[in-house]
């Protein structure tokens, strides 16, 4: 492995790692949040125990994310020296106000956790949602940094080197609405879909539980709306990327041919030497139409970009391909859920639907790893879109196949200790003693 693959593909694997975390940190709160407002407003406390459940899964999740975010930082720094000089000084200012974001976000988490009977309850229920408002804007922070990546602007190139530097003008960079739009509704759709998997997974065992049945309609209903919307939010980041980054739209179509009326490809796989996409379904004038809402819009394709600057559209393909299958499951998915509610007033219960929610549990998240995939090789070979590659932003250190392994090994440790703190916390951990003066509630299984 090159030293340039072994730098890549750490910085990759952390991210992937991070990524998981940052999009339940975002998520995450809201749900123990509209647990605490249910509880507050019925008076049932069955809410108080969903909330105080979710509020341990987000602390846990909330820890690990630092960590691993701790862990990208140090390895920007070393592994993309040069990116980091040359960058620092327009795209820094979105770091810093994430690491307000964070300090704000522990506060009231802080707060939360440890002011059940200090804080009065809307006080209490405030703090949640401050969380949550921190994760959210935590994420936005960092999504301003990777968007000016694919579309640098707040400066000028005087002698190769950044002048008038505009921070501000760096960090609402033309990609990032439709970036942080994406993301946000994406962090949201698979929290939520991913929470009410394992629920599901808990009403299987006894379909009757009054417990999984409300977290089930919590987390439901949260993912249900993000993956509705999501598909205006796919079509609005389609139209930027052909605009903004044209050839990462050829590579994530596979289109190797400048055309008016381009096809849309559903499948096929890519081969550069051939210039072609081969197996592919292919529905005619459909890519044009999506991306220009023109059937007789000109695409560009490969060819037109010399070699050098070309992405090798493999990945960013088979990863779009899959991306897209996962949120027309869901999208079809919540459909399903929303026309159960709209005609019954509640939520499908057959074992079907629960099983097809515990297979959906995993597969936001993989829509979310995926979308990753597009956005950072369908960049390449560019660290700094059309400003610095990626081979000349790396560092002259040698020997980064060890520090791979090593992250490699750690990563899949840690994700089995997280799993097994989060079942035995908020999955099968009892549930916690009433406060003074209240009655107990009867307990519910995997309470």
């Amino acid at each position: 492995m090159s030293d340039l693959l072994a730098a890549r593909s750490t910085m990759a694997l952390s991210l992937a790692f991070h990524i998981i975390f940052a999009a339940i940190g975002i998520a995450m709160p809201w749900l123990m949040a509209i647990a605490e407002y249910l509880w507050l407003r019925r008076g049932d406390r069955l809410y108080l125990s969903l909330a105080r459940r979710w509020a341990r899964g987000t602390a846990i999740f909330f820890a690990v994310g630092a960590v691993s975010g701790t862990v990208l930082s140090f390895e920007l720094g070393l592994l993309w020296p040069t990116f980091m000089r040359y960058a620092g000084g327009i795209i820094g200012m979105p770091f810093s106000l994430e690491g307000f974001a964070f300090f704000t976000e522990a506060i009231f988490l802080g707060i939360y956790l440890y002011g059940w009977e200090r804080v009065p309850p809307r006080m209490h229920l405030l703090a949640g949602i401050l969380v949550g408002l921190s994760g959210v804007f935590s994420g936005l922070f960092v999504i301003m940094a990777n968007s000016w990546m694919n579309t640098p602007t707040g400066f000028r190139l005087e002698n190769g080197q950044p002048v008038d530097i505009n921070p501000i003008a760096a960090m609402f960079n033309p990609a990032w609405p439709h970036e942080a739009l994406h993301m946000t509704i994406a962090a949201f759709l698979a929290t939520g879909f991913g929470v009410a998997g394992l629920h599901a997974l808990m009403l299987l065992r006894r379909p009757t539980d009054r417990f999984h049945r409300a977290a089930l309609g919590i987390a439901l209903s949260v993912g249900v709306i993000a993956a509705l919307i999501m598909p205006i939010s796919g079509d609005y980041a389609g139209r930027q990327v052909y605009r903004l980054q044209p050839a990462k739209l050829a590579a994530m179509e596979g289109e190797f041919e400048t055309q008016r009326c381009a096809p849309l490809r559903i499948g096929g796989i890519p081969i550069p030497s051939e210039g072609t996409t081969r197996f592919a379904l292919e529905i005619p004038c459909g890519l044009s139409l999506l991306a220009a809402h023109n059937p007789n819009a000109e695409v560009k394709g490969l060819n037109a970009f010399p070699p050098s600057d070309r992405p090798n559209p493999i990945i960013p393909h088979l990863a779009f391909q899959i991306m897209v299958g996962i949120g027309v499951f869901l999208f079809l998915l919540g459909l399903w859920a929303t026309w159960s509610y709209v005609r019954r007033r509640a939520l499908p219960a057959s074992r079907w639907f629960l099983r097809l929610l515990i297979i959906a549990a995993p597969l936001g998240f993989l829509g979310i790893e995926t979308g990753w995939f597009v956005t950072e090789v369908g960049r390449q070979p560019w660290i700094i879109y059309g400003v610095m590659r990626t081979k000349d932003a790396v560092t002259p250190m040698t020997g980064l196949t060890v520090p791979f392994a090593l992250f490699t090994l750690l990563y899949f440790l840690l994700a089995i200790v997280v799993a097994v703190v989060f079942w035995r916390q908020v999955v099968q951990r009892p549930d916690i003693p009433p406060l003074p003066g209240q009655t107990p509630a009867v307990a519910t299984e995997g309470d």
